[in-house]
């Protein structure tokens, strides 16, 4: 294994970026990232073993699991957007961010959200909108870092060198300007405590409303966002240039047309009215043509280069992502039609079929991601072990299979059990009897999360022996040839 740090790179052709704020979103990406698998390792044994759960009211599953969630996506997975964005906009503009002290403001103001959610969850303060958890206080803060988000990144691509927007940041923008309108908008309520408010909407709309947000939370922050780096780091890893641009655009406007109607499929057989639902799932299924369109963009990229696989563990992490991508954005519109819909509903399948993508896809691609970018962000050549990346790639990869696996297996029992009836119209089984059921399968997960956090350990420890050597660069340069490539 190599033990001699990287040596610095060299580069001829100097533009100056702002890589301060990038670097500090990537570290904390990686912090949280540690700190949120933990959180959900710890909900994963309680469900194995209740008594790990010492009677403490902070300590219980109904107030870790919406921390767990919330870590994940928002700290670890919107550390990571950050971080991504506002790198690639800069190196793809060829110029740099718009304001250092808004950027900076954006990075301050985020880290004291996540820290916020970290004491507020535990302690019972919660609005009780998945996703959306967080009270009023805690998002007018957010609120206002989002749009000061936006301001960043939208005034950077204005005032762009180059002729043309590459389609990463018209993904990024997208996620940028939509997650805006989504948070503004769920999140209208009336304080009535300093930490307690009452939505604005209320029965079926307050619904219709928080599932308009909760999938096209899915749709625009784990989804439009990642996509985004997918289309600026897959091609640079691969040193290809994207398979089809047309595709790629074609994609871009066939998601953001579709994405939006999704919702309702969170809401089959509730008051919600019959139309709203059915136009969910019509949808939905519909929705399967651009996943698949940007899917196999990303993977026609390696034509030419498959080769690199064999050699290249940072590229798996890329291609392992878009593929765990294609298979999620095939099961989502499957579990949607109100069949399969009325079998899967509240089962462990749905539990596999969000995990899939959020830990093969949005996970995947943002290690492969970091991976690509730590090294130039510090002025470095490579990282500090290629082969501590591919014990990773391995951990990561047979974490999220035993998870996705034991929570599909778990799923199809429960719906089974919960379904069978006798002759006489009776239930066959007892509620407690599908939990017992479900047991091994809780075992299975637990292991597969065990792995994917050793994983993130691994990469933890990788990532700072690869910065740890020397001083950070406060710019780091791009060679010329990045900067022809790039433009």
């Amino acid at each position: 294994m190599q033990t001699a740090p990287p040596r610095t790179a060299s580069p001829v052709y100097r533009t100056t970026y702002n890589y301060k704020v990038v670097r500090q979103f990537a570290i904390m990406a990686v912090v949280w990232a540690i700190v949120g698998m933990s959180v959900g390792l710890l909900l994963a044994a309680q469900l194995v073993w209740p008594e790990l759960n010492p009677g403490l009211p902070w300590t219980s599953f109904g107030r870790l699991r919406p921390l767990h969630t919330n870590l994940v996506i928002f700290a670890f997975g919107g550390s990571a957007l950050f971080a991504t964005s506002y790198y690639v906009v800069q190196r793809t503009c060829q110029t740099r961010l718009f304001s250092d002290r808004l950027a900076a403001f954006t990075f301050w103001g985020w880290q004291a959200v996540i820290v916020a959610a970290l004491v507020s969850l535990p302690l019972g303060y919660t609005t009780t909108k998945e996703y959306a958890e967080l009270e009023w206080p805690i998002n007018l803060l957010l609120a206002v870092v989002w749009v000061s988000y936006a301001v960043v990144f939208l005034m950077t691509l204005k005032r762009r060198t180059t002729s043309h927007i590459y389609v990463a940041n018209w993904f990024y923008a997208a996620f940028i300007l939509t997650v805006a309108v989504l948070h503004i908008v769920n999140n209208a309520a009336l304080p009535v405590t300093p930490m307690t408010s009452i939505s604005l909407y209320a029965g079926a709309v307050d619904a219709m409303v928080q599932w308009w947000y909760g999938h096209n939370a899915v749709g625009f922050f784990l989804t439009a966002g990642f996509l985004g780096m997918m289309y600026y780091f897959v091609p640079k890893q691969a040193e290809r240039p994207i398979y089809s641009y047309r595709l790629s655009i074609v994609h871009f406007w066939a998601l953001i047309m579709v994405y939006m109607w999704a919702g309702p499929h969170h809401l089959h057989y509730t008051a919600l009215p019959s139309w709203a639902q059915s136009l969910g799932m019509v949808m939905s299924i519909i929705l399967l043509v651009p996943s698949w369109g940007g899917m196999i963009n990303g993977i026609m990229t390696l034509s030419g280069a498959w080769h690199k696989l064999r050699t290249d563990p940072i590229l798996r992490f890329l291609v392992v992502a878009l593929t765990f991508y294609g298979m999620a954005t095939f099961e989502g519109p499957m579990m949607a039609i109100k069949t399969v819909n009325a079998f899967s509903h509240y089962t462990d399948w749905t539990i596999g079929h969000v995990h899939s993508g959020a830990l093969g896809w949005v996970a995947m691609i943002t290690f492969g991601s970091l991976y690509h970018m730590i090294p130039r962000l510090y002025g470095r050549t490579r990282m500090y072990s290629t082969p501590l990346i591919t014990l990773h790639f391995w951990l990561a990869l047979s974490g999220t299979l035993l998870y996705v696996i034991a929570m599909w297996a778990n799923g199809v029992v429960q719906g089974l059990m919960w379904r069978a009836v006798n002759a006489d119209g009776t239930l066959m089984y007892r509620f407690v009897d599908a939990v017992e059921a479900s047991h091994p399968g809780y075992l299975v997960r637990l292991l597969g999360g065990m792995l994917f956090l050793a994983g993130t350990l691994v990469m933890a420890f990788n990532v700072y022996m690869t910065i740890k050597p020397q001083k950070a660069l406060e710019a780091a340069p791009a060679t010329r040839r990045e900067a022809r490539h790039e433009a």
